[in-house]
């Protein structure tokens, strides 16, 4: 969850990469994974879709214990707002979902208006707020 989600365990990272563009997304769920490398595409294993992820620098250290890399997966399942915008979160959001627009390399995110469903999600859905 994004709440769990420390500074100092993204500091590493030094891009993010988007596989879709999220400017359309009030919001992008997010959690830690162990991988296996520090860069490239991650395998998916979740319902729902891989929306991006995060690279990580040299700097990166792997785990002692099992040699992989935590980094940053961003995803949406199949009810989220997106594909079912009056379902479970027409209002509200996920407890790991941020507000994409909000994210950058380093910088775990925040919820904001937009993610939470607030007005300016009802604007453009062309209902009160």
């Amino acid at each position: 969850m994004s709440a769990l989600i420390a500074e100092d365990e993204i500091l590493h990272e030094v891009d993010l990469v988007w596989l879709e563009d999220t400017s359309g997304l009030d919001y992008v769920r997010q959690s830690l994974d162990r991988l296996p490398t520090r860069r490239g595409r991650p395998a998916y294993h979740r319902d729902g879709r891989m929306v991006g992820y995060a690279l990580l620098g040299p700097g990166a250290k792997p785990s002692r214990s099992s040699g992989t890399f935590r980094r940053r997966v961003f995803w949406l399942l199949p009810h989220d707002r997106d594909t079912d915008p009056d379902g479970l979160y027409a209002t509200g959001a996920p407890a790991e979902a941020v507000d994409a627009r909000t994210l950058a390399p380093g910088s775990k995110g925040r919820k904001t208006e937009r993610s939470e469903g607030g007005p300016m999600f009802s604007a453009r859905r062309g209902t009160d707020a």
